[in-house]
Parts: C-alpha cells; structure tokens; sequence
C-alpha cells in the first residue's frame, strides 16, 4: 500500500509504486499486472488515477496493454524500472563507467603515441 504524501499526484504515487515492485521483481518478467479494478482495491483509488497510473507507466516504455486482456511488462522492464525507480544509483554507475572508460582512452592513447614514435 501507498502511503500518501499529499507532494505528488495520486496516480504518480501509485506508478511509483508500481515500478518500484516491477524493478523488485515482484512480477514475473514479460508478466501480467493486476486489473484497474485490482489496482483500485489495492489502492483505494478511481479507475482513473489507475489508468492514468498504468498510462504512465506505457509512456515509460514498461508495460503494454491488450484489450480485454490486460496489462503486461515489456522485455527489460524491470531493469528499466530499477533505473527509474533509483535515478542516483544508475548516476552513480554512470559515473563509475565514464571514468573507467576515460582511463581506457588514456591508456589507449599513449599505446598509439609509443606505436607512432611520438
């Protein structure tokens, strides 16, 4: 259950939530989300905070919808969700990857500066 902050949205709130369970793998990768009328009694929100929910969780690129079937994770949703859901951490990883790639080049460069004699 979400608690309410009162500093966000209803539905952002919920996709928040939403994400933080995709990205904790709580459903099954490529898997089925809960119906509006679940996501409401889980909730306790209107139909419309729960479709405005999912339709921003479809905006991020994590889920899909099928008319009269459901709502379903998208391949690499829950790597995606973890990105969303803790935006310092992938900042921190990028970080991490641009020094190390930095130093690669460096070294890279000084091979290339000994092979031409410089």
């Amino acid at each position: 259950m979400v608690e309410w902050t009162g500093k966000q949205f209803a539905y952002q709130q919920v996709a928040d939530d939403l994400r933080r369970r995709i990205a904790g793998g709580e459903f099954a990768e490529t898997g089925r989300l809960p119906s509006f009328g679940d996501l409401q009694k889980a909730y306790g929100v209107t139909v419309t905070v729960a479709r405005a929910a999912i339709n921003q969780l479809k905006a991020e690129g994590l889920v899909v919808s099928h008319q009269g079937k459901g709502v379903f994770l998208t391949a690499g949703a829950r790597n995606s969700a973890a990105q969303l859901a803790d935006p310092v951490q992938t900042m921190t990883e990028l970080r991490e990857e641009v020094g190390k790639l930095r130093t690669e080049v460096g070294e890279l460069r000084q091979r290339v500066a000994a092979l031409e004699g410089n």
